[in-house]
């Protein structure tokens, strides 16, 4: 019965040292997942915001311009014409293709605000700089020059790839 008591007190501190062993190896594993997890200080993370914030104003701008000098003229103000005859036909389809043209650039221009408001809230997630395809971090040349970027360069080539750009 003495064997067994003493097999059953080294079987329990076998036990509390694995214990103690797997608890301290979750301890490091956490603290390199929050390492991963803060990719810029906060510094940088506040310029990234300005410069968000910055471009979204510019963009914003941009789209009202646009909105204003297209969409809110009358076609013969827009042409210059103010007699009461209607327009050539050729000078009708001129001001549609450019009120088209406008309208698919204030289109666009919405897209890349909502990319930026994404952005934005990566940030404030904690997730700004990191692809969301692969969870790899995002080159910070890339996000110099697109800030607003969800995808490392790799991941959104092989996204353009699969929609034919």
């Amino acid at each position: 019965m003495k064997k067994k008591s003493s097999q059953a007190k080294q079987t329990a501190k076998k036990k509390r040292g694995t214990t103690k062993k797997t608890t301290a190896k979750k301890k490091t594993t956490k603290k390199k997942t929050a390492k991963k997890k803060k990719r810029f200080l906060k510094k940088e993370l506040n310029a990234y915001r300005e410069k968000l914030l910055d471009l979204k104003d510019d963009i914003m701008k941009q789209i009202q311009e646009i909105s204003d000098e297209s969409l809110r003229k009358s076609q013969q103000e827009a042409s210059g014409d103010i007699s009461a005859y209607s327009l050539h036909l050729a000078d009708r389809a001129s001001d549609s293709y450019e009120r088209d043209f406008n309208l698919g650039l204030i289109s666009s221009e919405r897209r890349t605000v909502m990319e930026i408001d994404e952005a934005l809230k990566r940030i404030d997630d904690n997730q700004y700089g990191f692809c969301q395809m692969c969870k790899k971090p995002i080159a910070k040349r890339r996000l110099d020059a697109i800030p607003y970027a969800r995808y490392g360069t790799k991941c959104q080539q092989k996204i353009e790839k699969e929609q034919g750009r």
